[in-house]
């Protein structure tokens, strides 16, 4: 049997794909910041190593006696919007990352990267691998930082690593013990949101996309990058699903633009003067007014992306969180 060492093993994610490459054979050994408590994880059969992305004597330690890397770790945080941390784990990290496998002549490394690093279009023209960055316009550093590690891969395979990018859209699903995509599902059902914006994203059930990185593995160019999604929809399409799918009624009224930056603009400022994380930053209500739409299209036809129907994922979340006491 072939060892796998995966990073970010128990984030939402990490949780699914860790249990997909079990289902498939693989011995899984999880990477782990020291000290993490690490319950999503909990009753399965994989090793755990401690270690730390930024210690290249870690990673290398960590990949010994293995036939693959997937790297899911990553610092999702997006409040302050500029954070030296951020950039260093996220870009540094990476390094290591790539570097140590080259050296240890891994057969294959998949790199979890976003589909932010591409650039978005409308339904019409969904945004594709093609396509350049964006989102450089929100001077956020988890975006920019996950496109500087993105193209640090693409220059490592130059040098001989064996490497396929994954990119991921909006995850939904079961393990989302942060929580992270699934708040949303959380403040619908808690009656936390009030109203909705004009722009929209593209979702995907995260089991999908396990199987997805599962497939990169032994599928997909050494060097390509490969968006995974599924359903492009508007926030107000999207909350009338979630409504629908839990059993509750979904927000209808429509905030203006000027108000929800407005709001983010007040958040930041509240959020610099007391050190307490805004509610919404006026980074992500800039986000929030956009279309990030996105096709799977690549993906679908040389990973074997599975389209599973998104209120299968809400579902699942939803039941996810009654059984751990979220809501």
């Amino acid at each position: 049997m072939k060892r796998i060492l995966v990073t970010g093993a128990d984030g939402l994610l990490g949780s699914n794909l860790v249990r997909e490459l079990l289902n498939r054979g693989y011995i899984v050994r999880a990477f782990i910041q020291p000290g993490r408590t690490v319950n999503t994880l909990d009753g399965l059969a994989i090793e755990k190593f401690e270690g730390d992305l930024l210690s290249k004597n870690s990673v290398a330690t960590a990949l010994m006696d293995c036939h693959y890397m997937i790297h899911a770790a990553a610092s999702t945080s997006i409040w302050p919007p500029r954070s030296e941390v951020v950039r260093k784990i996220n870009i540094e990290g990476t390094q290591n990352i790539a570097e140590c496998a080259l050296e240890a002549g891994i057969e294959r490394m998949v790199y979890v990267g976003t589909a932010n690093s591409y650039g978005f279009g409308s339904k019409e023209n969904p945004g594709r691998e093609e396509n350049s960055y964006k989102a450089y316009k929100y001077e956020m550093d988890y975006l920019d930082s996950k496109l500087e590690a993105h193209q640090i891969v693409i220059e490592t395979v130059k040098k001989g690593l064996n490497a396929v990018i994954v990119n991921p859209t909006f995850m939904i699903g079961p393990f989302d013990s942060k929580p992270g995509s699934g708040s949303m599902i959380i403040a619908l059902f808690k009656k936390k949101i009030m109203g909705i914006t004009k722009g929209g994203r593209n979702y995907i059930y995260v089991k999908d996309a396990a199987i997805a990185v599962a497939n990169a593995l032994t599928m997909g160019r050494p060097g390509q990058g490969y968006i995974l999604g599924n359903a492009n929809l508007s926030y107000q399409e999207a909350f009338a699903l979630m409504g629908n799918t839990i059993g509750v009624t979904p927000p209808k009224r429509k905030i203006p633009d000027w108000l929800v930056l407005l709001i983010g603009y007040l958040s930041s400022v509240k959020a610099r003067i007391t050190g307490m994380q805004p509610i919404i930053s006026l980074q992500v209500a800039k986000i929030a007014l956009d279309d990030h739409y996105f096709t799977p299209r690549k993906a679908i036809e040389e990973l074997k992306l599975p389209q599973t129907p998104l209120h299968v994922a809400i579902r699942e979340s939803f039941e996810w969180f009654k059984e751990n006491k979220y809501v």
